[in-house]
């Protein structure tokens, strides 16, 4: 109750207008990610509604003081070189029934890349938990949630579906922004 009177308060002092329905399970891709505050604000979002949901962060973030900061917020290291152990833990959690809810930066980095990881999809599929696309959008200043959907069989279909959401969502530092594309859509073109 603390955490979701924090968060309306922030969201009240920032001018910030939360929108869309949390879901009450689900795996929720947080994107733009062009700043750390994309993790602040994605917190907020999920205390705003009451929830408190597990956060992938790489693990090189959970030295000191600061590793106990992120793991009180929901934080859970991930290490990107192997990130079989946890998505497996994740697959067995979902798996239980409990109320699952799980925010994923699929760019993976806050500068401009290549090519958004598909974690998100993975873990999605593997659990049959639905995707619903998360921002934080300055420009309008509104956060909250967008469209829900269950990952299918046509990878290019639900990008185009992720694409068209973030279309008009910059992010905070737009020149950091990487495209929704996912690798596994150049090799379904080729």
């Amino acid at each position: 109750m603390l955490r979701k009177l924090l968060a309306r308060g922030i969201a009240r002092v920032m001018r910030y207008r939360m929108v869309g329905d949390l879901p009450s399970t689900g795996v929720l891709v947080g994107a733009p990610h062009t700043s750390n505050w994309d993790f602040v604000s994605m917190i907020l979002v999920m205390w705003h509604q009451g929830a408190h949901p597990h956060v992938l962060v790489k693990a090189e973030l959970f030295r000191g003081p600061v590793g106990w900061l992120l793991r009180r917020l929901g934080g859970v290291p991930l290490d990107r070189k192997n990130p079989s152990g946890v998505v497996q833990r994740f697959v067995d959690e979902a798996g239980t029934g409990e109320s699952f809810r799980l925010i994923i930066a699929a760019e993976g980095t806050r500068t401009k890349g290549d090519y958004w990881k598909s974690g998100f999809r993975r873990i999605a599929a593997d659990t049959g938990l639905p995707i619903t696309l998360a921002f934080f959008d300055p420009p309008t200043r509104t956060m909250g949630f967008g469209p829900t959907f269950h990952p299918s069989d046509d990878v290019v279909a639900d990008m185009d579906l992720v694409r068209a959401f973030y279309a008009d969502k910059p992010g905070l530092r737009p020149g950091n922004a990487t495209v929704p594309r996912l690798r596994e859509e150049e090799t379904l073109e080729a």
